[in-house]
């Protein structure tokens, strides 16, 4: 493929900015919200609400996590899927992941399944990141994709991955995947710990265009 070179003068010519420059090119992230937490018992995204889009604009949504920091120590963060623009956070989901660790020290490292935060057929939260601790300079990031929520034919996938600072000085990276049993749209997502708040952190919304 040959390679376009563009001086001052075709940039002044043009009459159009080509979609690579303005960032509508198929594939291209739309930042959508950013939530951010203060002391807060969940961030959640509903579709209609503050500006939110969660529907069929885009056919994939990008959550990305960004410091979050849990007020307990040693938590899950977490997150659950709405049909009825959040009413009920509560879709049937079945689910995996795994996860490897090192820690400080380098004496303690492995990789293994995740049995003990897996779905299957459960309504339940479904952890992302694991053992969050809550000193000063511990939290977690990462990100998660939807994929077509608004369908109302298929189930709901979604990919999650992200790491960790652990309550026990390891640094943790975990991957989830799985999907939400529903056929009806997905209209809203909730994202909490396990037990008590969301002490800081954001939480930012994409959507992606269609290739």
């Amino acid at each position: 493929m040959a390679l376009v070179k563009y001086n001052d003068r075709s940039l002044r010519n043009l009459s159009t900015v080509p979609a690579a420059v303005t960032g509508n090119s198929p594939g291209a992230l739309v930042h959508i919200k950013t939530l951010t937490a203060s002391s807060s018992a969940n961030l959640s995204f509903v579709n209609g609400a503050s500006s939110v889009v969660l529907d069929n604009t885009y056919p994939i949504y990008k959550f990305e996590f960004i410091d979050i920091h849990p007020a307990s120590d040693n938590v899950d963060f977490q997150f659950n899927m709405s049909t009825d623009t959040g009413s009920n956070y509560n879709v049937t989901k079945t689910t995996n992941g795994f996860q490897a660790y090192l820690n400080e020290g380098d004496s303690a490292n492995g990789l293994a399944y995740e049995s003990g935060r897996d779905l299957a057929q459960s309504t339940d939260f479904q952890g992302v990141l694991i053992g969050v601790g809550n000193e000063a300079d511990q939290c977690c990031a990462g990100q998660l994709h939807l994929f077509n929520p608004s369908s109302t034919t298929f189930v709901k996938h979604f990919i999650s991955k992200g790491n960790n600072y652990r309550a026990d000085t390891e640094s943790q990276q975990s991957y989830f995947a799985g999907y939400g049993n529903t056929t009806s749209a997905v209209d809203a997502i909730q994202f909490k710990m396990s037990s008590g708040n969301i002490d800081a952190g954001q939480i930012k919304l994409y959507g992606i265009k269609d290739a």
